[in-house]
């Protein structure tokens, strides 16, 4: 490997853990925001969207550069299709965060109905996966990143009692359809971004091995 192809891929490691390390306050602070009813700090997450959405155009082009300059092959050339993908998957992240930031608007300004819900162990839970799944792509670590996707399942059944949760609580009387609506889309939201951090458990594994395990993860999880 040259020189200067070295020095391209280090830089690019920076810039997607850069990144990640954004998204991933993003969503600390847009679910902190949801459970104390933080419209400011919401907001706050609302309005350095952009950023994140110019850094993950910047990375892309990076990639584009390295690939037409150097012509990287092997392990080189998957980190840099990983990297691609990856950043697309954290690109996405930050957008439901936003998403999640918005319900939290709305709900500071309503009095939430009492859900037998604990929206924090999901939240804390969605978090570690996504940053379980950044060491992964960093330390080249197929475990870490198995144990990622294997914690999917369990956001999932979150989210599915979330909606039965829901289901039951509109049948109630004088209840606010609107609001509850709201907080299942929170659920929704969280469950959406342990599924990115699944997708980048498996370009860990795809960095690292040279296979797409994507639809298939089951049979590396046994």
């Amino acid at each position: 490997m040259s020189a200067h192809l070295q020095h391209a891929l280090n830089d690019l490691k920076k810039r997607i853990l850069n990144l990640s390390a954004r998204v991933e306050e993003a969503v600390q602070k847009a679910t902190e925001a949801f459970e104390t009813c933080n419209a400011p700090m919401a907001q706050e997450i609302i309005n350095c969207d952009v950023l994140i959405d110019m850094a993950e155009v910047e990375i892309e082009e990076e990639c584009l550069k390295i690939l037409a300059l150097h012509q990287p092959v092997a392990v080189d050339l998957r980190f840099i299709v990983a990297v691609l993908k990856i950043n697309n998957d954290l690109e996405r992240v930050g957008d439901l965060a936003v998403n999640i930031a918005e319900r939290a608007c709305f709900l500071a300004t309503r009095t939430m109905p009492d859900v037998p819900f604990d929206f924090g162990y999901m939240a804390t839970k969605v978090q570690k996966m996504l940053k379980d799944s950044m060491d992964a792509v960093v330390e080249m670590d197929i475990q870490k990143a198995l144990e990622v996707c294997l914690a999917d399942d369990e956001v999932d059944k979150m989210n599915a009692l979330m909606y039965d949760l829901s289901r039951q609580k509109l049948t109630e009387p004088d209840v606010d359809a609107g609001c509850l609506l709201h907080m299942l889309s929170v659920s929704r939201h969280l469950e959406r971004i342990a599924d990115q951090a699944t997708n980048i458990a498996e370009d860990a594994i795809y960095m690292v091995k040279g296979e797409i395990v994507r639809h298939k993860t089951e049979e590396y999880t046994r």
